[in-house]
């Protein structure tokens, strides 16, 4: 069955190329057959090698399956080659499995959209990327589906391209993370040459055999590829571009946020956690810059009015709390909120484009309101969704992971003497934070008055992703659990071969006792907010500047049109007539007054020509008889 890995990224992709050549003479019915068949396939795959993996762990817990060699040069390779291992397979489930339920949604949420088989060529193509991304053996087959993704989140977040809006967020989602990607491109060229190879586990080998703790070039390799993981996982200062990317459709949100490209950066430094180890000070650069970010989207939260916009600054949140959890070199605890995450937030972007899609697509939770009886099923799909995402107390899953990174963040051994308590204080004060704001959106949605009429109605392929994902949101956390729950540690003990032994420092009772406060406390804040109607008046009222400020995530888009945009668009009119352009221009304008003058002997002038051919003969026989 290990032998088949190869078909897991060439079903997707293989879907994707049956629909981008022959989608639209197939019609909208057998395209959404294709592209949710594919990946299905490719899920059941995944599950089967999952479980002959868990029946049969392979020598070294770790399977290489070499395909063909791509680059071949003195000194340097590149081979096609996928490297399963349990990080690699971890995420392989969940790309696949969540990925395939965002793909049978999608072919009841996109009916009657024009485009319908180029959706779900892009679709299939962004899951083949990331697949790619997660399986490559070698840096730069990484890259490879690195940029695949980016590609298709271009294409995507840009899919109803006629809007102008939704054509500058696909941009603007580009560009941000092109920046990102140069930086990520040049670390790649610095292992390779001080190195020798891009072959990721060679790297790690040489990179401990060769360059001390704390050196120069691991720190410079390790920040480099951490600035491209920064704006694939849109964390602080590269995060603009994700809450505008919510101009695609609902379920491409859900893709992108859950189990797909924001988590790419996770991955990449869980994957290279060899070389970050060797940059102490990157590690904690990674920690102080995750809480800033955590807490950023967590303030910008509180006061969004578009349900999309709440969850796209909530991904910024949670995809922090991974990151903190790295930055303190806890690699199971990141990868089992990864789990979590893709989970609960495929779940609430799914039930919240539910919702949309009955109220004509209206966003505005202010325009919407009671909601509860007349969307049930949405109604307890986003609920769970969002104690998930709150860490509500044992009920969700969202807790158990939260408090697995809480309690690795507490300690930190490998920071700074007192800046673990700092980080772990920043941490609880988002989870507070996060559970006001999500809450805030459940009641204002879905309790009060009916502001917005509900019409249409919704099928199995709505019902049933939003019923998996329920049950996934509400079990999926006990694969995991703290002392006092049993102590479960099935995530730690798979990803053990792949990340080392984790084990959390014992912490005082404070630490749990206060992760789990938090969250219930945060939602006793939204309710009585709710129910004495203070969210309603502060809608209704003028914003001031803190509000404008939180809900235009603390002005980084100002910030960085006054310091970049301002000044590169004078320079691009300075330079449009630079001095290099105006010598081309000079040879240009020669060659044609040239042309000009040379035409105009073009008479028809036969003794003319006869003259000019004589003086040409004389003198080219003066050359050679006085030269």
């Amino acid at each position: 069955m290990m032998a088949m890995l190869w078909l897991v990224p060439a079903l997707p992709l293989f879907g994707a190329f049956i629909l981008g050549l022959f989608g639209p003479a197939l019609g909208a019915r057998w395209s959404g057959i294709i592209g949710t068949a594919s990946v299905g396939f490719a899920a059941a795959l995944s599950v089967w090698i999952g479980l002959q993996w868990l029946q049969h762990p392979p020598i070294d817990n770790v399977v290489v399956q070499s395909l063909w060699a791509w680059v071949t040069l003195p000194g340097f390779s590149v081979n096609i080659a996928f490297y399963l291992d349990p990080v690699s397979l971890l995420m392989m489930l969940v790309i696949t499995v969540v990925g395939s339920l965002i793909h049978l949604f999608s072919t009841e949420y996109m009916e009657g959209e024009a485009g319908y088989s180029r959706y779900f060529a892009y679709l299939n193509l962004f899951v083949a990327a990331m697949l790619l991304l997660v399986l490559a053996d070698d840096l730069l087959v990484l890259f490879v589906g690195w940029e695949g993704v980016g590609v298709c989140s271009y294409l995507l977040v840009g899919f109803w391209f006629s809007d102008p809006e939704n054509g500058y967020a696909a941009r603007k989602s580009f560009v941000v993370t092109r920046i990102a990607d140069i930086a990520m491109l040049l670390g790649l060229l610095l292992i390779s040459t001080q190195l020798g190879t891009l072959n990721i586990q060679a790297v790690l080998h040489s990179a401990v055999a060769k360059w001390p703790p704390g050196s120069t070039l691991p720190v410079l390799a390790a920040t480099l590829l951490l600035i491209g993981g920064l704006g694939k996982s849109a964390q602080v200062p590269l995060q603009t571009w994700l809450p505008d990317a919510m101009a695609g459709p609902t379920p491409v949100s859900a893709l992108i946020h859950a189990a797909t490209m924001v988590t790419a950066g996770v991955y990449l430094v869980v994957r290279t956690h060899v070389l970050f180890v060797l940059a102490p000070q990157v590690l904690e650069a990674i920690a102080i810059g995750a809480a800033i970010t955590l807490l950023v989207a967590a303030f910008a939260g509180l006061v969004q009015s578009d349900i999309k916009r709440v969850l796209a600054y909530s991904t910024m949140s949670q995809i922090g709390y991974m990151f903190l959890a790295l930055g303190v070199g806890a690699w199971p605890a990141a990868m089992f909120h990864f789990l979590t995450h893709a989970v609960f937030k495929a779940l609430l972007f799914l039930s919240a484009g539910t919702v949309c899609m009955r109220l004509h697509h209206e966003q505005n939770i202010f325009a919407m309101g009671g909601l509860r009886r007349e969307l049930p099923l949405a109604f307890w799909a986003f609920l769970i969704g969002a104690a998930s995402l709150a860490a509500l107390p044992v009920v969700s899953a969202g807790f158990f992971s939260k408090e697995m990174i809480l309690g690795a963040v507490f300690p930190a051994p490998g920071l700074e003497p007192g800046l673990g308590p700092v980080l772990w204080s920043a941490g609880i004060l988002g989870a507070l934070l996060t559970a006001i704001y999500i809450f805030r959106a459940v009641f204002l949605v879905f309790f009060g008055t009916v502001n917005t009429e509900v019409s249409g109605s919704y099928g199995l392929r709505i019902a049933l992703p939003l019923v998996v994902l329920a049950m996934g949101a509400l079990g999926v956390g006990w694969l995991e659990t703290p002392k006092f729950l049993g102590g479960r540690r099935m995530i730690s003990e798979m990803l053990a071969p792949a990340t080392g032994v984790f084990a959390a420092a014992p912490g005082a009772i404070l630490v749990p006792l206060a992760g789990a406060v938090a969250p219930v406390l945060g939602m006793g804040v939204a309710w009585v907010l709710y129910r004495r109607g203070i969210w309603q008046a502060l809608a209704a009222r003028p914003p001031g500047i803190v509000v404008c400020l939180l809900r235009s995530g603390f002005g980084f888009d100002a910030v960085y049109g006054v310091l970049l945009e301002i000044p590169y668009l004078w320079l691009v009119r300075v330079l449009r007539q630079d001095p290099v352009d105006l010598i081309f221009v000079a040879l240009e304008r020669s060659a044609v007054a040239l042309h000009l003058r040379l035409r105009g002997t073009q008479n028809g002038r036969i003794r003319r020509y006869a003259g000019w051919l004589m003086a040409g003969s004389v003198a080219t026989v003066a050359m050679l008889l006085f030269g």
